[in-house]
């Protein structure tokens, strides 16, 4: 045995490799498989190109063994072998082009930049996780091609390897890992076949570890789709994630060129239960040359696509060099632009064959199908805006309606498609912001998701329709309001004067209201200000903001509104508890109330003064002036003729 000392650099490659490049020990067998599948593939190849390779006694396979009592695994193969040449080339040096320029390259992957290609998968880099788990590493090798000679390459990981003849009589490799003390367990045929299975499923060759196969599953993503039925895919979906329901629909494809992949996706029935967690971690599964490299790609799908699982099989794809990580290169940007619209086509497909189970499928993922709006452009952007699907307030049971039929159906008048946002889900259809739109037949998006802030954020049009918000802006009376309402409107002016003055330190104006048919009072947002319900979303987050003022807009046709106006504009006192509860009635109509305890206070005062009146009535005369009421008393002081008698008892 010749004896080679390996270069200092080498050394230092050999260290980390070993000891830090892999974050689970069992990757070992992986690389050995993955080699081993490597030899097979080459010898095949080479067999196309000429007739005089060494022949194969039996099934070309992979085999793995276990001895026991001498403590080591051998990982077996009828590949392309290894000439004397070919040893010391790839097992001595580790890469082809010297030690020193591997070492730059290395130094490159562990600081994230640049690439491996070539190394990985050949005996090199993987080869020597083998170390991780074996104190001597010894390897039996006899080359495919004719007139070459069994060679033995041995070494314990130091400063040198050992090289001479060997005794191997059949073409391939045996790699035979004398394993160290703290490595035992994979001397358990039950745990490498565990290994196997997560890591080597869908080799092509057989694998098998002590005589039994282990490789039985097929690689249904890379066999051609109209070989396949429904069975076959539901099937795969279900030994892939575990999931005993039937997947909602699947995408196959097998793209040639630049990049060349396989993939096959799906999309679940129902939502799993951690999905909505910020350490989920995607199904999508990478493979390359049908050995599993991650279980976790997420670097392939977008992160509002989490939902979706599947397999992704390429040869070109680039990792770090432990195959643990993969790089940011413009392959796998192309790979992901191409399987984000992939996905997106098909959802539209569902939704336009299947529309109740698409109906189903937005009820789960709806939510996290809306957080693409923030990141996607051009023909993804118009692909995700068309599966968008909203309540309205012409929905029906639940119905969900899309933009374009929102758009379809716009009444007469309507420039915009309007839009309500609040997590109140269950009163956001009754709020009474929505009144005059429903007397309209306006109708509007009740977009109830958090995420819906950031959807209209960055959704200001569909197909140069605008989107406009219920709560901002002033909505101008009708232009054929009656005689009556402009009268209304006229006579409220001085009330609506005094309530801005009144209540500047709570609210930012008073005005008018076009928004409202029923309730007395409303409160929307300022214009170009934070709208309340991102102030309540981002204060459910503790994100400490300060409170915006909002507009207090006031009905000028109910009978409170009016009467109040009559008592102002006659110069009644007393009048502040009734212009405030206008204030919390607005707070109150949309599930919030501020000051509780004054408004508690406002409402007794409101009860008894309207006891008081009842009780004036009742007697047939007016009532006692309340000795606590400033001047006359205001509302209640009043004693009601038949003209303004309503008026007062509503006030």
């Amino acid at each position: 045995m010749e004896s080679h000392r390996f270069e200092a650099d080498v050394r230092q490659i050999l260290e980390l490799v070993t000891h830090s490049l892999y974050s689970e020990r069992e990757i070992f067998l992986r690389e050995l498989v993955s080699n081993a599948s490597d030899a097979l593939d080459r010898a095949r190849f080479e067999q196309l190109k000429r007739d005089d390779l060494r022949p194969v006694e039996g099934e070309p396979a992979i085999r793995v063994t276990v001895d026991e009592a001498a403590g080591t695994i051998t990982v077996s193969d009828d590949g392309i072998g290894l000439t004397r040449e070919e040893a010391v080339e790839h097992l001595g040096t580790i890469a082809e082009s010297g030690t020193r320029a591997f070492s730059e390259r290395l130094k490159e992957q562990a600081e994230g930049g640049g690439s491996a290609e070539g190394l990985i998968g050949r005996f090199g880099v993987g080869f020597y996780s083998a170390f991780m788990v074996a104190d001597r590493v010894v390897v039996e090798s006899l080359s495919a091609l004719p007139g070459t000679e069994p060679i033995r390459w041995e070494s314990d990981g130091g400063e040198s390897f050992q090289l001479g003849p060997g005794e191997r009589a059949h073409r391939g490799t045996d790699v035979v890992l004398h394993l160290r003390e703290d490595a035992r367990e994979f001397l358990d045929a039950d745990r490498l076949r565990e290994v196997i299975r997560k890591h080597s499923e869908f080799v092509t060759w057989p694998i098998f570890v002590d005589g039994e196969r282990v490789n039985t599953e097929q690689a249904l993503w890379a066999r051609n789709p109209a070989d396949l039925d429904e069975d076959a895919y539901k099937g795969f979906y279900r030994h892939l994630t575990g999931d005993w329901q039937d997947p909602l629909l699947w995408s196959h494809a097998r793209i040639e060129g630049t990049p060349t992949y396989d993939a096959l996706l799906y999309v679940p029935r129902k939502r799993p239960w951690e999905l909505d967690r910020l350490d989920f971690k995607v199904g999508l599964k990478l493979y390359q040359r049908r050995v599993k490299i991650l279980d976790h790609a997420n670097e392939l799908l977008p992160r509002w696509l989490r939902f979706v699982s599947g397999v992704v099989d390429s040869p070109d794809v680039e990792l770090n060099l432990s195959r643990e990580m993969l790089q940011n290169t413009p392959v796998i940007r192309k790979i992901k632009q191409q399987l984000t619209r992939r996905v997106l086509k098909r959802l539209r497909e569902l939704s336009i064959q299947a529309p109740d189970d698409y109906a189903l499928f937005w009820k789960e993922f709806g939510h996290i199908l809306k957080e693409g709006i923030t990141e996607v452009d051009g023909k993804d952007r118009d692909l995700l805006v068309g599966l968008l699907r909203f309540r309205t307030t012409r929905s029906a049971d639940g119905e969900l309606r899309s933009l374009a039929q929102v758009k379809s159906d716009l009444a007469e008048g309507q420039d915009a498609i309007w839009y309500l946002t609040s997590i109140d889900k269950e009163r956001i259809a009754e709020a009474p912001v929505l009144e005059a739109f429903k007397k309209k037949g306006w109708e509007v998006l009740l977009m109830d998701d958090p995420v819906d802030e950031w959807v209209v954020m960055h959704l200001p049009e569909y197909q140069d329709t605008p989107l406009r918000s219920v709560m901002r802006g002033e909505l101008p009376a009708p232009a054929d309001d009656d005689p009556v309402a402009a009268e209304a409107r006229k006579q409220a002016e001085p009330l609506v004067a005094w309530l801005r003055d009144l209540l500047k330190d709570v609210v930012a104006d008073v005005r008018t209201s076009g928004r409202l048919t029923e309730s007395p009072s409303v409160l929307v947002d300022q214009d170009g200000g934070m709208g309340s319900n991102m102030e309540r979303i981002l204060r459910a987050a503790n994100q400490e903001i300060p409170t915006s003022k909002r507009v207090l807009e006031v009905n000028p046709e109910h009978p409170m509104v009016r009467t109040l106006a009559r008592l102002n504009a006659e110069g009644h006192t007393g009048l502040e508890p009734f212009a405030r509860l206008l204030l919390d009635h607005a707070a109150i109509a949309e599930g919030r109330l501020d000051d509780p305890k004054g408004f508690a206070s406002r409402l007794q005062a409101l009860m008894e003064r309207a006891a008081a009146a009842l009780a004036g009535q009742d007697e047939g005369g007016a009532p006692e002036p309340d000795p606590s009421a400033e001047g006359d008393g205001g509302a209640s002081a009043e004693t009601p003729d038949a003209e303004d008698g309503p008026r007062a008892e509503e006030a």
